[in-house]
């Protein structure tokens, strides 16, 4: 399996050089979409740069274990935490960009979890030794969300009754900006609360 390079486009969004963010996007849930558009846009707010993570997913990647998904996912986020050099404090993640936990476990990074894998007990194994400020957010009706294994790890936790993996309501386009909101509203005291 080739590495495609994380970065495309204009993804760097400067403010404090010292607190740097690093938005990880899902298999197909870029930056540009909602959630991470608007979390881009509250941890700006609160003077953070925001580093945004672009990534193509080997067309192969469904195919692989899922130790081999992890470690691609872990060395495409530990390339950017790098690159970084000690700024890097936050994790902002949606779905596969979960895979990437045991890194902000392993460096006390702060996270926020936007629609984790909790079907996988190697996210879950990882929240649980994470000791760092950590945020889960997901939906009752997402397959890939397990609500016991979200309140069994220990960090602040945001269920969303009867949405979906992208957070939002079948068919019900209004009630889902609705979603939105409460999610970002939520995010923005998650990210306002952190003392980094």
């Amino acid at each position: 399996m080739s590495d495609s390079s994380p970065f495309a486009g204009p993804t760097r969004f400067d403010g404090d050089r010292d607190r740097v963010a690093l938005v990880v996007p899902g298999v197909g849930y870029s930056p540009a979409r909602p959630l991470l558009h608007f979390a881009r846009a509250v941890l700006l707010q609160h003077g953070w740069t925001v580093q945004e993570l672009w990534w193509q997913v080997p067309g192969d990647f469904r195919g692989l274990t899922v130790d081999d998904r992890i470690a691609w996912v872990e060395r495409q986020v530990g390339q950017a935490v790098a690159a970084e050099e000690g700024a890097c404090r936050l994790l902002v993640g949606k779905s596969l960009g979960s895979l990437a936990c045991g890194i902000a476990a392993d460096q006390r990074m702060a996270a926020a979890w936007l629609t984790p894998v909790l079907t996988l007990d190697q996210v879950v194994r990882s929240l649980r030794r994470s000791e760092a400020p950590t945020l889960l957010v997901g939906g009752s009706a997402d397959k890939l969300w397990d609500r016991q294994a979200a309140g069994s790890v220990g960090h602040e936790v945001l269920e969303v009754p009867s949405a979906d993996h992208s957070l939002e309501l079948a068919d019900d386009a209004v009630g889902s900006t609705g979603v939105l909101r409460q999610v970002v509203s939520r995010l923005d005291r998650f990210v306002g609360s952190l003392e980094i």
